[in-house]
This record gives C-alpha cells, structure tokens and sequence, in this order.
C-alpha cells in the first residue's frame, strides 16, 4: 500500500489499525511517509504560479493606468436629464471637468502604485556604483594628501575659483 502511494491514515483506515502502529510497522521496514520533499517543490511550483499571475496582474494595473490618462485629455461628453419637462440634454467637453480630471488622476496614481507593488522595478545597482566610486576618489584623494602634503593642485586652483566666484 506505501508503494501505491497511499498516506498512512488510508492504510490506517484500510487494515483497521492505529494511524501510530501503521508508522511503527513502516519505520521497522524501512519505510517512511514524509512528504517534506514533495510539499517542498509543489509549495515552489505554486509560488512561481502566483509570482506569474502578481506580474500579469500588474500589467493590467499598467494598462487601466494609461487608458485612465488617455482619458485625462479626451473630449467627455456630459449629460444630464431633468428639468420640470425632463428634458435630455448633453455637452461635449474639450476635457473633463476639474472634479472629473481630480478623479481620473486618483484611479491612474492607484493602479500605478498597486502595480509597482506588485512587481516592483528592480534595483540596477546604479546607486551602489557610484558609492563605491566615491568613496574610491575619496580614498585617493586622502593617500595623496598623506603622501604630498595636501590635496593635488587642480583641486586647489579649483577650490580658490569657487571662493573667486562666490565673492563676485
């Protein structure tokens, strides 16, 4: 039956013993009922299934956020039906009203934000280079004043061109 695939409770319920004794008898076997393996790759496939679904999600976030703005400068046609003779009437707007444009912009900042928060962008590093390229100048620039006395004298000429520039 543990070859066949069936859990231990099933064999269990099948010879009529305890859940506990099935387990005592497998172990003396050799065998054993861990699944760990098993729910491991099914807990990753199903992670992957739901990274996909999170980006195509966000996608159509994207999308409803860039229709929205297409809305932004867009003729609006407004209507409206009252009066004592009910009367339809309606207007076509150049754009939408100030109300209608404050809401538009709500609706485009949202799904642009729940999209990035879905999938957001990823870090290129850029930030972290040019870190790690200051503090590479500012090491140099440091075993230069050690070694000659001070900062090198393009950096003074400099430095003396900003006080001249400052004072002007």
């Amino acid at each position: 039956m543990h070859t066949a695939g069936k859990s231990r409770n099933d064999i269990a319920r099948a010879i009529k013993r305890s859940p506990s004794t099935v387990s005592k008898i497998a172990t003396e076997l050799g065998l054993s009922f861990d699944r760990a393996a098993e729910v491991a790759a099914a807990t990753a496939v199903r992670k992957a299934d739901l990274a996909q679904r999170r980006a195509a999600f966000a996608e159509r976030l994207q999308d409803i956020a860039e229709r929205e703005a297409d809305r932004l400068e867009a003729p609006t046609l407004y209507w409206e039906w009252g009066g004592k003779e009910h009367k339809y009437a309606e207007k076509t707007a150049d754009l939408p009203i100030p109300a209608d444009r404050r809401a538009i912009m709500s609706t485009i900042a949202t799904a642009v934000d729940r999209s990035l928060k879905l999938v957001p962008p990823k870090d290129d590093g850029a930030a972290e280079s040019r870190s790690v390229i200051g503090d590479l100048m500012a090491g140099l620039a440091r075993d230069y004043a050690e070694r000659h006395g001070g900062p090198p004298a393009e950096f003074v000429a400099d430095d003396q061109g900003a006080e001249d520039d400052g004072d002007a």
